[in-house]
C-alpha cells in the first residue's frame, strides 16, 4: 500500500511539472506575440517646449531653429553690459588676533565677513577699525587682501 501511495504522489508532480511548464511557454508565446505587434511599448514625443508628452506634436508649432545661433557655453560680453566694480572695497575690523596672525572684515556695503591673514595688510589693524580692502579668491573662498586703515 506504501508502494502505491508513492507513485501516486510521483505522477500529481510529474502533472504539475508539466502543467507548469506549459504554462510558462504560453507567457512566452503571448510576450514574443506582444513585442512583434508592437503593442505595449511606451512610446513618447518631444513637443514644441521641449516636454516629452505621450501625442504627437502639432505641426503648426513647430519651429525653425538656426544651429549657428546656439550659442553654447557663456555667451560674450557686450560692451556696456559690464557693471562698473570698484575693486577697492570698503568695512570694519570685526575679529583679528595678533598671535595667530588672521581675522574677517566685514564689508560695509553687503555686509559679507572676509578673511584677512597677516601677509595681506598693509598697515596694522585692530578690533573695530575701518579699513579699505581688495578682494583675491584664496584656497577657502575669497580674502581681504591690500588692507589698510581710512
Amino acid at each position: 500500500m506504501a508502494k502505491s501511495q508513492q507513485t501516486y504522489s510521483k505522477t500529481e508532480k510529474e502533472k504539475k511539472r508539466l502543467k507548469k511548464r506549459e504554462e510558462k511557454q504560453k507567457k512566452k508565446e503571448a510576450r514574443k506575440a506582444e513585442k512583434d505587434s508592437g503593442e505595449g511599448i511606451p512610446f513618447a514625443y518631444v513637443d514644441h517646449m521641449g516636454n516629452l508628452v505621450d501625442t504627437p506634436p502639432d505641426p503648426s508649432e513647430k519651429v525653425k531653429v538656426d544651429a549657428d545661433e546656439i550659442v553654447l557655453g557663456i555667451p560674450p560680453k557686450e560692451e556696456g553690459d559690464e557693471e562698473k566694480f570698484d575693486p577697492i572695497r570698503n568695512g570694519k575690523v570685526s575679529f583679528y588676533d595678533f598671535e595667530k596672525g588672521f581675522g574677517f572684515i566685514i564689508d560695509s556695503e553687503n555686509n559679507e565677513k572676509y578673511f584677512v591673514h597677516v601677509s595681506g595688510l598693509i598697515d596694522e589693524i585692530n578690533e573695530g577699525d575701518k579699513v579699505s580692502f581688495e578682494l583675491e579668491m584664496g584656497r577657502k573662498g575669497l580674502n581681504a587682501v591690500r588692507v589698510k586703515q581710512v
